[in-house]
């Protein structure tokens, strides 16, 4: 079961630049900086009420946020979605149907395992589905 929404990843090119212009736009400070070296992102958060924003910046040209923001433009690159047993709600949603980025759950950034579902099965959203890792 998803239980609330749990952050909006946003591609940029640059947090240095987007950073400050994030801060502006909601009004709240970025609380975690943190690269994910598997990923090669450096991502930025900031707290929105109960939800988050997470802003991604490829650490290498060919990245896969690199890629889509070459495809794509800068913007919105997926939903996250809080869960309470990952390992539960992708077996549901493998059984329903959608297809899974991830055969297992992989470690995230803000202490989260995650686990993604393929824009093709999600009428064309990337969907990510994350737990705290305890």
């Amino acid at each position: 079961m998803m239980h609330k929404i749990e952050h909006i990843g946003i591609a940029v090119k640059s947090l240095t630049t987007s950073i400050p212009k994030y801060e502006s736009l909601l009004q709240t400070t970025c609380y975690k900086t943190e690269t994910v070296a598997s990923e090669f992102v450096n991502t930025a958060f900031f707290k929105v009420g109960d939800s988050k924003i997470e802003l991604l910046e490829s650490t290498i040209p060919d990245g896969v946020i690199a890629k889509f923001i070459e495809k794509k433009g800068e913007g919105i690159h997926h939903i996250a979605y809080e869960v309470k047993d990952i390992f539960f709600e992708m077996q549901r949603l493998q059984a329903e149907g959608f297809i899974l980025l991830n055969e297992m759950p992989k470690k995230g950034a803000d202490n989260k395992l995650v686990c993604f579902l393929h824009p093709k099965s999600t009428n064309g959203t990337l969907v990510e589905l994350c737990m705290e890792i305890s």
